[in-house]
């Protein structure tokens, strides 16, 4: 991993999201607004369905981010792209704050057979090929950054985990500040890939 890239991490960390830390909505406000999202996303943010995330505990600045991504079509999806104009900046202040107070109820474990290998990548990453450390960014529980807004991703759904990775690896998947992710999961292999997101679907 080149000190250029470290620098560039560090700085992301401190710089990546412009936004708020904190949740400027109403959490009360929301719980109502948020009922549009509870067929995929649960009405308390925990999904039934793997291939879709857990909003439960995610950091506010995080889904706004996102959203305004699917609004804008920066970030494409067959079912969230049309959901980028029903809520307003003010709702999905609201929405967001209302997810972020959730508690979020991890239903996946790490496949034994891949933890050594993704316990390995999330914790120090692999230097033989330049890949970094996901903890540098996203803490050692998986906890993420609100400041930068760097989601948490510990006990999200590794099938959803492994699909976004794939996605920044294949370019079809471009939000992340400084083109982070993009780099990192370009090196990552198909196995690599798997087990990292494994290993974080039973983090708790």
């Amino acid at each position: 991993m080149s000190a250029k890239f470290v620098a560039a991490l560090s700085v992301a960390a401190v710089l990546g999201w412009s936004g708020s830390v904190f949740a400027a909505g109403s959490k009360e406000a929301g719980q109502a607004k948020a009922a549009a999202c509870a067929a995929c996303h649960g009405a308390d943010g925990n999904s039934v369905n793997p291939e879709w995330p857990n909003l439960a505990g995610q950091h506010a600045s995080y889904i706004t981010a996102q959203y305004k991504h699917f609004r804008n079509g920066t970030r494409q999806n067959v079912l969230m792209s049309p959901m980028g104009a029903l809520l307003t900046d003010p709702d999905l202040d609201d929405v967001a704050a209302y997810f972020a107070a959730q508690t979020l109820r991890p239903m996946g474990e790490t496949d034994a057979a891949k933890l050594t290998l993704g316990q390995n990548l999330y914790r120090a990453g692999n230097p033989a090929n330049g890949v970094a450390a996901c903890s540098g960014c996203h803490g050692p529980a998986g906890a993420g950054n609100p400041g930068a807004a760097y989601p948490r991703i510990g006990g999200q759904y590794g099938a959803y985990l492994a699909a976004q990775l794939r996605a920044y690896k294949a370019g079809t998947r471009t939000t992340s500040p400084n083109q982070i992710m993009q780099t990192i999961a370009g090196k990552l292999s198909e196995e690599e890939i798997d087990a990292v997101a494994s290993y974080l679907q039973g983090m708790r």
